[in-house]
């Protein structure tokens, strides 16, 4: 049997692409994202009540990855990115049907034009996510303090971020200190290949992040950031 599923809204998030997408959501709290519904789900009586929860959980598509198909075993960045392990044993993005869950914090909800709008705290989606469903998340249900994590069990470790003279002076707009808190946490979690970690390396890397192009080092334990140039094309941030 086959089943067809139908996106219910669409991710709005400050990351324009897959490197340095946190890798769990809360990661980056000074993060804020939205869910824009659309088609039938884009009416106030379908999110009647939801104001009563912290939490939620999103249902989404690794759309990006679909066509490249699933694999069996992966290598997770947490064991180093080289050990094998099992795609049910992981949170990896190639999976039989790319499907991906994660449990966000609730913001509030308001009406855009015609568009039913679900604000979020700091999620781990690439902007433009196709979301399929939204449960609110149970607390005496879906909190098992007594739970393992495996491998992951314990929280990243992070590096420290600095700023060049250059950097700081780009940073422009109302939106300055919460746009400088994203982009640390963010390069606080090190984005690298899980094997350039705890190596030499002289490589200047850049992601987008918002409408800003970011530069940056890593040196040690500390990132700086050298530059915030060559604006990409900004959605709702």
């Amino acid at each position: 049997m086959s089943y067809q599923i139908e996106p219910i809204g669409i991710i709005r998030s400050p990351y324009k692409e897959k490197f340095a997408v946190p890798r769990q959501p809360g990661l980056v709290p000074s993060a804020r994202s939205e869910i824009v519904l659309q088609g039938e789900a884009n009416a106030l009586e379908a999110v009647r009540g939801l104001e009563q929860f912290s939490h939620l959980w999103l249902l989404f598509l690794f759309d990006q990855n679909l066509e490249a198909g699933w694999r069996p075993t992966v290598r997770p960045p947490r064991l180093g990115g080289n050990e094998r392990i099992g795609v049910f044993a992981s949170r990896a993005t190639f999976r039989p049907n790319g499907i991906g869950m994660s449990a966000v914090e609730f913001k509030g909800i308001r009406q855009d034009g015609k568009d039913i709008v679900i604000e979020l705290g700091g999620v781990d989606l690439v902007d433009g996510t196709p979301i399929i469903d939204i449960k609110p998340y149970i607390p005496y249900s879906d909190s098992l303090p007594l739970a393992t994590g495996g491998f992951a069990d314990e929280e990243p470790d992070t590096l420290s971020v600095t700023f060049t003279a250059r950097a700081e002076s780009q940073l422009t707009g109302k939106q300055l200190a919460r746009q400088r808190a994203v982009i640390e946490e963010v390069l606080a979690q090190d984005p690298r290949p899980a094997y350039k970690k705890g190596k030499p390396d002289s490589k200047e890397y850049g992601v987008h992040l918002f409408n800003y192009n970011v530069k940056f080092t890593v040196d040690d334990e500390k990132v700086t950031v050298t530059a915030l140039d060559k604006p990409v094309a900004n959605r709702k941030d």
